[in-house]
């Protein structure tokens, strides 16, 4: 049975998660991975989503402010063995949710050109392409994406 956990990045499992994804992320950004570590850390981030198998977190997301009118999408990872049965969607639908539950109606998030699997994610739920922000500002194995959430 699938259902959703909505919790913080104390939690066990989602911690747990991150290990993992952090670990595959290290493969595929291999000598840009210490630069992009560095913004993803779990500090600050109070609204983690999990998505739960049976009981076992198989997925997670997490969102949290990037000013007062928008939320940064992080940190979302689907375990493999579990990818390509819509689970990412379902944790990134969650995640939307909360997020306009928080009075945000505002969006963005930042991935790599070597994630094509999250590029058409966010594609398929209606992210658009955005210069890159920021941190990401300039950095060409970056892609950011933004939605705007109805109220």
């Amino acid at each position: 049975m699938i259902h959703i956990k909505r919790t913080q990045s104390s939690d066990p499992d989602f911690q747990n998660l991150i290990i993992d994804l952090d670990r595959e992320l290290a493969i595929r950004d291999g000598d840009e991975h210490a630069f992009f570590a560095q913004y993803n850390t779990l500090v600050n981030i109070q609204h983690v989503v999990l998505i739960m198998v049976d009981d076992t977190a198989v997925g997670c997301g997490a969102i949290k402010p990037y000013n007062e009118k928008t939320i940064e999408v992080k940190r979302m990872f689907v375990a493999e063995g579990h990818r390509s049965a819509g689970l990412a969607t379902l944790i990134l639908k969650e995640l939307e949710n909360w997020t306009t539950e928080l009075g945000f109606r505002h969006c963005i998030l930042e991935t790599g050109i070597r994630q094509p699997e999250a590029i058409r994610l966010y594609t398929k739920n209606a992210y658009q392409s955005i210069p890159n922000y920021g941190q990401y500002e300039g950095v060409a194995s970056s892609v950011c994406f933004e939605k705007w959430l109805a109220e």
